[in-house]
């Protein structure tokens, strides 16, 4: 694959046979972002469990102490007293089924988080083929599947991430932007292994936590030493 210059510098700042502390790790993000634009930072967590299992599934959700540098767009499905609820806690969208129409015969996609109260998950779930993929679809775990909309809307909107194994065992996350500088960038990784390693299920055996790297969006990749992490 080939690589432009810029990321052929970066590399030469990083030592490939290293895994770096934390901090040291983030200081070397933000000396390897080239881009012209306020990179994406994300974490890379390879776990020791088996994501065909259920009893090894690991997933959650976690307000990061400095949020992710993004706005975040929801949308709400909810009625009644509900949806004037989520109106007013600054949710993006909200609606029924003129939603789920529109997702289905626009093709509609304008939106990051969808979160919904119990009893629309009937119709939410007409949904599940397109929502699934690409990982939208609400879930009480994710706590995007709550009568509290407000309280889920204010921590989504001040960066709470949902983390999840994808079929490789691996959690990728965003933990914020280059411009958050090495201090918050380092807190919100913290942040995020801590919920990883206290969602460790009992069925998980042998190490747990088998590799973790962070990277910017057109950055290298930076092994973090995992043994100090867990």
């Amino acid at each position: 694959m080939f690589r432009g210059k810029k990321y052929q510098e970066s590399m030469k700042l990083i030592d490939k046979s290293k895994q770096y502390d934390p901090a040291e790790a983030m200081d070397l993000i933000i000396k390897t972002s080239k881009a012209k634009f306020d990179e994406t930072v994300e974490a890379h967590i390879k776990l020791g469990v088996d994501s065909r299992h259920a009893d090894q599934q690991v997933r959650g959700a976690i307000v990061l102490p400095n949020g992710t540098g993004k706005t975040v767009r929801i949308l709400v499905f909810a009625k009644g007293p509900k949806a004037e609820e989520a109106t007013a806690a600054g949710a993006d969208y909200v609606g029924e089924m003129d939603l789920v129409t529109k997702i289905q015969s626009e093709n509609w996609f304008d939106f990051d988080v969808v979160v919904a109260t119990p009893d629309m998950m009937g119709v939410v779930g007409r949904l599940g083929k397109v929502l699934g993929p690409k990982g939208l679809m609400p879930s009480p775990k994710a706590g995007t599947v709550t009568m509290d909309v407000a309280k889920a809307i204010a921590e989504i909107k001040s960066g709470k991430i949902e983390y999840k194994l994808d079929k490789t065992n691996i959690i990728h996350c965003p933990i914020g932007k280059v411009s958050f500088g090495q201090e918050k960038l380092t807190e919100n990784f913290t942040a995020l292994v801590g919920a990883v390693i206290k969602a460790k299920p009992a069925a998980a055996k042998g190490q747990y936590l088998r590799s973790v790297a962070v990277a910017s969006t057109m950055g290298p990749g930076i092994k973090v030493n995992a043994a100090r992490l867990g």
